[in-house]
């Protein structure tokens, strides 16, 4: 079969991950069963089980008692039950330390060829040790994944009216001793290996796990990860006495910043009573960017005339501009040693021009003092007027950025008091009035929007002349902010890039942590 297995592209499905730490064997059968019944009815989505359990044997259906080695009595003094079950393959250990992961997936949507679903199943599993640096491989007519002549992950897998159960089980530190108590998979002499035993040190299980979920994602085409669990998954986990913490994907962890790197960026901010869309805007990478000595100044204060759903930025009246603001800005700028700034405002609604002339001298400010900076504006749709937009045009920023934010149909949601068709003009009026200048835009995924419609929103824009995009994944500030909808996958990250570059953007910016101005710099 060729490597290439991947689904059709049209296929991106939406799953639901169970991160369930440790469960007993039955109970997780129990639950595997009752997820595919639901998944059978249609009233669930598909789902991907993660967990370890407590020491046992199971018995698929080419499974023996010849394949245990060990005595009834040597396995209660082991406390290993033995459960027969409706997987293929023989025997099989499994046991803490040992990843076990069950798709319950709907087959019409991956092409109804279980062959095809053991072969990627393989490959992730083979993918994820990559990452770890441990070359595997498969064996021809021996399910699973190897590392040289040693077995490390085994695989079997159950389909009922193309609804799928069961899964792999990857040796991640596992105790080894356990499976000489039987013929693994039913393989006599076989030798079984753990990824501790490969590498001769520890793995993190949280690495890993989170390794897994990010290759199932590349390898299925998973579009969304769903951040809530469906009424009835709820009600079948407490039928079993089962926990559900809350999910976060692992591509969505930040580093910690090194200590004081938080206090000396914000000490020096303060000196110049500066704000930043960094802090305001709760943004993720602030301690990367703080960490670079980077930041984006917010200028015209720290109130917003507006109310958007997705924005921590607080609302309600904002003070007169500070006539200093532009001075203090570039004085700072100095300090930093920025080679390319950006300046992004609230929206002042209550501003004649907007705020315009204030952005206008901002960047006349850093200019003077720093001339070999670049600057680029985030600004606000200045209420659809060209006129005011002209003020900030003429001071020619090197980058002029203007957010979409989401796509047509949830405006109303996101942003109640903007206009899409607004903010795509005034993108293209930034590009009449100056040619040689660099637009740029930007939207948030995972608020429930539709790839197409996506698409559709990069086409709008390089009709109207844009050059560069980001899309990052929205993050809910507060609970008082609309929800997540779905966390988008790497995997769907790469391919709005690829998107993106098709259709004629000059550069894209696209994944889970991507803003605005993350790693901001203008096009050559």
């Amino acid at each position: 079969m060729a490597e290439a297995a991947y689904y059709p592209a049209a296929k991106f499905q939406r799953i639901l991950v169970l991160d369930l730490n440790v469960m007993e064997y039955s109970r997780a059968l129990e639950l595997q069963r009752g997820l595919q019944g639901l998944r059978s009815a249609g009233e669930i989505p598909d789902c991907f089980l993660l967990l370890e359990h407590p020491p046992v044997l199971t018995l698929g259906r080419a499974g023996g008692e010849g394949d245990i080695l060990a005595s009834r009595d040597r396995l209660a003094w082991e406390g290993l039950k033995i459960y027969r079950v409706e997987r293929g393959g023989s025997v099989t250990y499994h046991g803490p330390g040992q990843l076990v992961g069950y798709p319950i997936l709907d087959l019409h949507n991956y092409q109804r060829d279980v062959h095809l679903l053991v072969h990627n199943l393989e490959k992730v599993i083979i993918r994820v040790l990559a990452a770890f640096g441990i070359t595997a491989g498969r064996r021809e007519g021996y399910p699973g994944v190897w590392v040289g002549e040693a077995k490390i992950a085994s695989i079997g897998v159950a389909v009922k009216k193309w609804i799928t159960m069961h899964g792999f089980a990857l040796n991640v530190d596992p105790e080894m001793s356990h499976f000489k108590l039987i013929h693994p998979c039913g393989l006599q002499g076989v030798k079984m290996t753990s990824m501790h035993e490969v590498l001769g040190r520890r793995v993190s299980m949280r690495e890993v796990k989170n390794r897994v979920i990010e290759e199932m994602a590349a390898v299925f085409r998973w579009e969304q990860v769903l951040p809530g669990v469906p009424a009835p998954v709820r009600r079948l986990l407490d039928g079993l006495g089962g926990e559900m913490p809350a999910f976060r994907p692992g591509w969505l962890t930040v580093p910690t910043p090194a200590p004081g790197v938080l206090e000396k960026m914000t000490g020096l901010l303060g000196r110049g009573k500066l704000n930043t869309v960094c802090r305001e805007a709760r943004c993720p990478n602030v301690a990367e960017c703080f960490g670079m000595g980077t930041a984006t100044f917010l200028i015209l204060g720290d109130i917003c005339t507006r109310n958007c759903r997705f924005c921590s930025v607080k609302s309600g009246t904002p003070r007169p501009p500070d006539p200093g603001e532009p001075q203090s800005v570039a004085w700072t700028v100095r300090e930093l040693g920025l080679k390319h700034v950006v300046v992004t405002s609230v929206t002042r609604d209550d501003l004649p021009d907007g705020g315009a002339g204030h952005f206008a001298r901002v960047i006349n400010a850093v200019r003077h003092l720093n001339p070999g900076t670049t600057v680029e504006v985030l600004v606000p749709d200045f209420g659809g007027s060209k006129e005011v937009l002209v003020t900030v045009v003429a001071a020619r920023p090197d980058v002029l950025g203007h957010n979409l934010e989401t796509v047509p149909r949830l405006y109303r949601k996101v942003r109640p008091r903007a206009d899409y068709r607004c903010s795509l003009q005034l993108l293209a009026t930034a590009k009449k009035l100056d040619p040689s200048i660099t637009t740029k835009s930007g939207i948030m995924v995972g608020l429930g929007e539709e790839p197409a419609e996506v698409l559709a929103v990069m086409d709008d824009l390089r009709e109207a002349g844009c050059d560069y995009i980001t899309i990052g994944q929205y993050l809910q500030p507060t609970p008082g902010h609309l929800p997540v909808h779905g966390y988008v996958t790497p995997a769907m990250f790469r391919w709005y890039e690829e998107q993106c570059l098709r259709k004629g953007f000059r550069k894209a910016d696209c994944g889970p942590l991507v803003r605005s101005s993350y790693h901001a710099r203008p096009l050559a």
